[in-house]
């Protein structure tokens, strides 16, 4: 059964208005941080995308580090001593990913009203 293009649902899209048409800035709500479409940037809206920047890179590095020790598991050859060391290095990595997702929801809060507060919205 094929589905024709005007059974396909319609996305919404929110309103933006040209800030080089009417000359005035333009601010846009885009994941809670505000930022200025003007090319001028808020300070709030550079610290929170190096806060997304580095923890996105130690969700890559806890990754890994999930990986490495579930391999160091399967490698281990039943070797209590291997074992033990692989579990201890997955229970870091989850504890690791605990608090790296604690910190994403806290700093993304104190962005989002921060910038609540300064463009008065």
């Amino acid at each position: 059964m094929t589905v024709g293009l005007a059974a396909m649902p319609l996305v919404a899209s929110a309103q933006f208005t040209n800030p080089f048409e009417s000359g005035k800035k333009a601010v846009e709500q885009v994941g809670g941080a505000a930022k200025i479409a003007e090319g001028e940037q808020n300070i709030n809206v550079i610290v929170g995308r190096i806060i997304n920047i580095v923890l996105g890179f130690l969700g890559i590095v806890l990754l890994f580090y999930f990986l490495y020790g579930g391999f160091k598991w399967m490698t281990s050859g039943g070797s209590e001593e291997g074992v033990k060391e692989a579990q201890t290095m997955i229970r870091n990595a989850v504890i690791g990913l605990v608090i790296v997702m604690a910190s994403y929801a806290l700093s993304n809060f104190v962005l989002t009203q921060l910038a609540r507060v300064t463009t008065g919205t």
